[in-house]
């Protein structure tokens, strides 16, 4: 089973080897999406995690019991393909290449579990095609 959650470390718990702690002691394993961690300043990390579902909801607690905020609903892209018109404009600017234009039918492919949502597509569309879930 695969989960994607975002964690928020306070301060005190940025320095703790999670992805390590997570795989070592609950068989679980953690694909990082996007980190955004520094020493002394709390830190998020989006992961995906896949494992046993019983392992993974009691890396979950245990992620809890150490202080760390699991949020399971994470940020998304959103592709409105009523409106999109698959210019490939936020190909350009995909760093990840999750948006990608089909050499065949040049029509618009989305390939979530590439994305880190940066958000550069969004700006990007000229038809504002393209949003967040937040």
């Amino acid at each position: 089973m695969k989960k994607r959650v975002t964690l928020t470390f306070p301060q005190k718990t940025v320095h703790m080897p999670v992805t390590y702690l997570l795989a070592k002691d609950f068989n679980v394993a953690a694909n990082i999406i996007r980190a955004q961690v520094a020493p002394n300043q709390v830190g998020k990390l989006v992961l995906e995690l896949s494992g046993d579902i019983d392992e993974l909801e009691a890396a979950l607690e245990w992620l809890k019991a150490q202080g760390i905020i699991v949020s399971l609903a994470s940020r998304e892209i959103l592709i409105d393909e009523e409106k999109c018109v698959d210019c490939g404009l936020c190909t350009g600017v995909c760093p990840t290449e999750a948006l990608t234009l089909d050499p065949n039918s040049f029509r618009l492919k989305f390939l979530r579990s590439r994305c880190v949502v940066c958000e550069q597509c969004i700006p990007a569309c000229p038809l504002q095609a393209i949003s967040t879930n937040f």
